[in-house]
């Protein structure tokens, strides 16, 4: 079955699995040229929708011999206006090429769904601008409609989700859950942060979440936390508050070199795998309710086994 009808906000502690990084995995360990680090632009290509259901059966295949369920991401993180003309994508093309995402993400799933595997097919968006820092700074308003062409587009071909990915600032943030409010889908809002455990815009987590929720009335169904290594947000984590309860997952980097360094970087940093997991595992004995567990910029299925053996 899936998990299409299933309210987010009632899943409690239950695991669930997402892929590593994948752009990062088809420019570094695939050798692919993705310019502007799109990925979305191979699912209109037979030989692109090849590579990357290579890419996420890895990933949710582990999920299966597991026993838990997979958050399956559209591969749109550039997939908006912006990105898209700057990739050549007609405002009517990026719409199919949203809506193909979802339909192909969809039928990659659907062996092992007919398996029993619960498995959510996540329409991603991605900021606006740069994933590294604030660029582009809209007001929520302006960020709900700027992208909310996106998330109509999933609503269309039938998305369970909308995860917004890399957030740098609370407003985009708020934006988003608005437009996936509007669209009838519920949301999910993931932020990144700078080796002091700030948001790019300075922003601590906490004041980026209670913005969120403030300005939405609550609309994500939780929080996340991606590209950005575990040693640079645990004692960010070691606070109180309601606030920690709405972190649900983590998507951390395999590197813990800053948002600037690994932008300039010309190799890729995979880290140590298994010390990911044993982060992850120490996390996951703090916050039990932190349950949707993947990777980010640098990790691929060595790191996500590695979470795997030390979480389950």
């Amino acid at each position: 079955m899936t998990m299409t009808k299933i309210d987010l906000r009632e899943l409690g502690e239950t695991v669930l699995l997402t892929d590593g990084g994948l752009e990062t995995s088809l420019v570094f360990l695939d050798g692919l040229d993705l310019p502007c680090f799109a990925a979305f632009p191979l699912v209109g290509e037979e030989q692109g929708r090849q590579r990357l259901a290579r890419y996420f059966r890895q990933y949710l295949d582990i999920a299966e011999q597991h026993g838990v369920g997979f958050v399956l991401d559209t591969p749109t993180w550039r997939a908006n206006a912006d990105w898209g003309e700057k990739l050549g994508f007609s405002t009517q093309a990026l719409s199919a090429a949203n809506r193909q995402a979802v339909s192909w993400a969809r039928a990659l799933s659907a062996p092992y769904v007919a398996r029993g595997m619960a498995v959510l097919v996540n329409g991603v968006v991605g900021p606006r601008g740069d994933g590294y820092r604030v660029d582009a700074a809209m007001t929520s308003a302006e960020a709900e409609e700027y992208h909310g062409d996106q998330t109509k587009a999933f609503r269309d071909a039938g998305a369970d989700l909308v995860s917004a990915i890399t957030m740098t600032y609370s407003q985009e943030a708020a934006g988003i859950a608005c437009a996936a409010m509007g669209a009838g889908l519920q949301s999910v809002i993931s932020f990144t942060v700078e080796t002091d455990g700030r948001l790019p815009s300075g922003e601590s987590i906490r004041e980026a979440i209670e913005t969120v929720d403030d300005e939405t009335d609550g609309a994500p169904a939780y929080f996340m936390i991606n590209c950005a290594h575990p040693t640079h947000f645990d004692a960010v984590l070691a606070g109180e508050g309601a606030w920690i309860r709405r972190i649900r997952g983590v998507r951390a980097n395999a590197s813990a070199k800053s948002h600037a360094e690994l932008d300039a970087a010309t190799e890729l940093d995979p880290g140590d795998p298994v010390d990911l997991g044993r982060r992850y595992r120490a996390m996951r004995d703090r916050f039990g309710h932190i349950a949707v567990l993947g990777g980010c910029c640098g990790t691929d299925r060595r790191h996500i086994a590695a979470i795997c053996e030390a979480c389950l």
